[in-house]
C-alpha cells in the first residue's frame, strides 16, 4: 500500500515540477521553432507513458496485493495484451520519430538565398570569413596557417582575395536573411552553439561542417562552445549581433580583407604589428587586453608589474621576463595560473614585436623600441589607496586568479563563492562543520586541502602569502560579506 501510494505522489510531483519549474528555455531567435516544437512533442509523449505506466504500476501493486487465502493466478502469455503494447508503443515511437524527421530533412536544405558565413575554432576563440564581392569564399589549407595568415588562405587562389577576415569573438549577421554557417577547426573538436538559434554543430579538424538558420529577433547572443576542448573550454565564448541590413552593410565594410591584412607589407607601428602576430598566434585566447579575468594573466598594465611566481619568489615583468615566458613559459610560472602554455619558438624579431605590443598596453608609446620604459601610469591608478586593505585584497585576488574559481555574486564556482563567506557555518568533507573567520581563512589559503568544505574538489593549490597579503585577502572577503 504505501509503495503504490510513493508512486502515485511521484507522478504527481514529477508533473508540477514540470509545470512550475523555473528552468526554461532561452527565447527563440531565429526559424527553427520547428525544434522546439519537436522537443515538446517528445516530452509530451514520453510523460503520458511516464505517467501511465507509473499509474498502472501503483494500481497493480495496490490491486493485487498480498492477500491471506489468495492465490496469484499464473498466465505465461497473453497475444492479445501484447499487441495491444506493440500497438501503443509503435505509435507513442512513430510519433517522436515522424516530427524529427521532417525537422532533419529542412536542417540539410540550405536555402537557395543563404548567404555564407564560416566560422573558425581554436583553442580558445572565434574567427570569422565572409565572401568579398565575387560571392565566394577561396580556398584554405592548413598548411598555409601562419602567424600572418591565421585563416590558411592559399594565397594564390584569386577568389579568396576578397574575402573579409574577422578576427574577434564577434561577427554581426542580418536579421531575417537565412546564414549557413561552414565550420572549420585548426587544433581540435569544437561545437559552434547559440542556445536562442537552437541549431549547433561540431567542428571537426580535417572536414568542413555546415548547418543554417535565420536570425529572427535583433540583438546580441553569446557564442559557446558545447565540446570539450581542454583547459580553456569555458572562457571560448563569443557574441553574435543581430541587426539591420543596413547596420550590417555598415560593419562588414569596415572589416579587412585577405588583400588587405595579409598580402601586405609589414608596415606599421612595432605595436600594431604584435597585435596582429598575437592575434595570429591565438595569445588572445588566453590573455586579455581589457583587463578582464582570463585563462593566462592579462596583458592591460603587465609591463612593468611585480607579479608573483608559484613558488613564493617575484619578478618585474620586463623585456627579458617577457621573452622567456614565450619561449619557456613554465620556467617561472605566475602564481594562480595553470602551467598550460605551450613554448613559441619565436624569431627575435617576433619576439620583440610582442614585446612592444605588451608595452603599449602599460602605456609606452606604439612606436617603442624594446628598451625604453614606458610612461608611468597616473598616481594611484593601478595601486589602491593605501589604508585601503578590501581594496587591496581586491586587486591581490585578481592579480593570484582567485576569482576564477570564487565568485563574488553568490554563484557556484570551482570554489566556495566569498559572497556571504565571512562569518558563516560551513560543512566539510568529514561531516564536521566549521565558522569562517580570520583562522579558517588563513589556513585554507596556505594549506587549502586541510579543511575541505563539502561539495567542492581538491584542487586549489597553497598559496605562500606573507602575513600582509593574507589581512588584505580577509579584509576583502569581509567586505564582499557585509554587501547588501
Amino acid at each position: 500500500m504505501a509503495v503504490a501510494i510513493i508512486m502515485a505522489l511521484i507522478v504527481v510531483a514529477s508533473v508540477l515540477f514540470h509545470i512550475l519549474s523555473p528552468w526554461q528555455q532561452t527565447e527563440l531567435a531565429s526559424n527553427w521553432g520547428t525544434i522546439d516544437d519537436t522537443l515538446l512533442i517528445t516530452a509530451v509523449i514520453c510523460g503520458i507513458f511516464f505517467v501511465g505506466i507509473l499509474l498502472f504500476m501503483a494500481y497493480a501493486i495496490f490491486r493485487y496485493r498480498h492477500r491471506e487465502g489468495h492465490r496469484a493466478h499464473y498466465e505465461p502469455e497473453n497475444k492479445k495484451l501484447e499487441w495491444w503494447l506493440i500497438s501503443i508503443t509503435t505509435v507513442g515511437i512513430c510519433g517522436m520519430l515522424a516530427p524529427g524527421l521532417f525537422v532533419y530533412s529542412d536542417f540539410v536544405h540550405v536555402p537557395d538565398d543563404a548567404h555564407v558565413v564560416e566560422a573558425v575554432g581554436q583553442q580558445w576563440q572565434w574567427s570569422y570569413r565572409f565572401p568579398g564581392d565575387d560571392g565566394e569564399l577561396g580556398t584554405v589549407d592548413i598548411k598555409h596557417i601562419t602567424f600572418d595568415n591565421p585563416f590558411g588562405i592559399d594565397l594564390s587562389d584569386p577568389k579568396g582575395q576578397d574575402d573579409i577576415l574577422v578576427s574577434s569573438n564577434e561577427v554581426h549577421l542580418p536579421l531575417d536573411r537565412p546564414v549557413k554557417m561552414l565550420l572549420r577547426s585548426k587544433d581540435t573538436l569544437h561545437n559552434f552553439y547559440v542556445p536562442q538559434f537552437r541549431v549547433k554543430m561540431d567542428t571537426v579538424p580535417g572536414l568542413v561542417t555546415y548547418f543554417w538558420f535565420t536570425p529572427t529577433k535583433v540583438g546580441e547572443y553569446e557564442v559557446l562552445c558545447a565540446e570539450y576542448c581542454g583547459v580553456g573550454h569555458a572562457t571560448m565564448r563569443g557574441r553574435v549581433v543581430v541587426e539591420s541590413e543596413a547596420a550590417f552593410r555598415d560593419w562588414l565594410s569596415r572589416q579587412p580583407t585577405v588583400a588587405e591584412a595579409v598580402v601586405k607589407d609589414t608596415g606599421g607601428s612595432l605595436a600594431e604589428q604584435g597585435r596582429q602576430l598575437a592575434e595570429g598566434l591565438g595569445c588572445l585566447a588566453c590573455h586579455s587586453t581589457d583587463g578582464s579575468q582570463s585563462l593566462g594573466p592579462g596583458w592591460l598594465g603587465l609591463y612593468g608589474k611585480t607579479e608573483t611566481l608559484v613558488d613564493g619568489s617575484t619578478v618585474i615583468v620586463d623585456e627579458a621576463y617577457l621573452k622567456e615566458s614565450i619561449l619557456a613559459p613554465n620556467a617561472k610560472l605566475v602564481q594562480g595560473y595553470p602551467a598550460v602554455m605551450v613554448p613559441y619558438d619565436l624569431s627575435e624579431a617576433e619576439l620583440n614585436l610582442l614585446v612592444a605590443y605588451t608595452r603599449s598596453l602599460a602605456g609606452a608609446g606604439p612606436d617603442a623600441e624594446p628598451g625604453d620604459e614606458p610612461s608611468p601610469p597616473p598616481q594611484g591608478a593601478l595601486e589602491p589607496a593605501p589604508g585601503d586593505a578590501a581594496a587591496r585584497g581586491r586587486a591581490l585576488a585578481q592579480a593570484q586568479g582567485c576569482l576564477v574559481c570564487h565568485s563574488l555574486d553568490g554563484s557556484r564556482g570551482l570554489g566556495p563563492t566569498w559572497k556571504g563567506m565571512y562569518g558563516k557555518t560551513e560543512t566539510l568533507a568529514d561531516g564536521s562543520t566549521v565558522v569562517v573567520d580570520e583562522a579558517y581563512l588563513r589556513e585554507s589559503i596556505l594549506e587549502p586541502n586541510a579543511k575541505l568544505v563539502d561539495g567542492y574538489p581538491p584542487v586549489m593549490q597553497p598559496y605562500p602569502l606573507s602575513d600582509a597579503q593574507l589581512d588584505d585577502l580577509i579584509a576583502f572577503t569581509k567586505a564582499i560579506s557585509e554587501e547588501e
